[in-house]
């Protein structure tokens, strides 16, 4: 599609959802023609319940993707297991880098240490990119609170690189909306999080998180780098938005 074009669908899908709920809109996104054929990219980190749920509830073979970096913290990977047997994701799939590029990039999976968004596009961005080829766009969980880089972020972007859509249902929520939710339907948190975590990622690149931080301070800490590789292309980031 041109790029006017799928900018003109993003517009619209802002204008038509802008003060819905964000069960509305992740309802008439995975409805809405408009938006095309979506499938949700879920972490199964901190806050990665609500939206896994909301959709367990809304529609349960949604396509869940999973990107295993085979770096995650142990607590992740079960965490995972549990909450996709609990919510009874019927569509998910758990996708890894592709074996021989492992071994041609990085063989003693040390590349983290010499370059973070190598690691990211070999580990995340590639296999992400090689899931997402069947569908017109993808469900993140991404807020505006989460970073100073987010702080403009709506209900549906352009992913300018690929001409896919990404929609952010929980793009307006605060903290305290996550924790409400939580606790209204009773959903079991990362246990990473009581240990002071509250954004997880790889753990070779994740510390904990003092009172008062940045939620995402934690993750590259002390590194010129603020998103992981799911929000790169071929190694570079992507722009925030139709207007960026």
């Amino acid at each position: 599609m041109p790029q006017s074009d799928l900018t003109t669908r993003v517009h619209a899908l802002n204008d038509r959802y802008r003060h819905h709920s964000a069960v509305s809109v992740l309802e008439h996104a995975l409805r809405d023609p408009q938006a095309g054929k979506l499938a949700l990219v879920s972490s199964f980190g901190a806050e990665s319940v609500v939206l896994l749920h909301m959709v367990s509830v809304t529609r349960r073979d949604t396509p869940v993707i999973f990107i295993d970096t085979e770096m995650l913290f142990a607590e992740t990977l079960v965490y995972q297991q549990e909450l996709a047997e609990r919510l009874n994701l019927s569509g998910l799939r758990i996708i890894r880098a592709d074996a021989g590029d492992l071994r041609a990039q990085d063989p003693d999976a040390t590349l983290h240490q010499r370059d973070t968004n190598a690691c990211c596009a070999l580990r995340k961005s590639a296999p992400l990119q090689r899931a997402l080829s069947p569908f017109d766009g993808w469900i993140t969980g991404r807020k505006r609170y989460q970073s100073g880089t987010r702080a403009a972020l709506d209900f549906f972007e352009v992913e300018d690189e690929t001409g896919r859509i990404k929609v952010n249902p929980l793009a307006h929520w605060a903290p305290e909306d996550i924790r409400t939710y939580m606790d209204e339907n009773r959903l079991p948190r990362h246990p990473l999080v009581a240990r002071g975590y509250p954004s997880i990622g790889c753990m070779p690149c994740t510390t904990p998180v003092a009172p008062g931080e940045d939620p995402r301070s934690g993750r590259w800490r002390d590194q010129d780098k603020t998103e992981c590789g799911i929000h790169f292309v071929n190694g570079k980031m992507v722009r925030k938005g139709v207007s960026a």
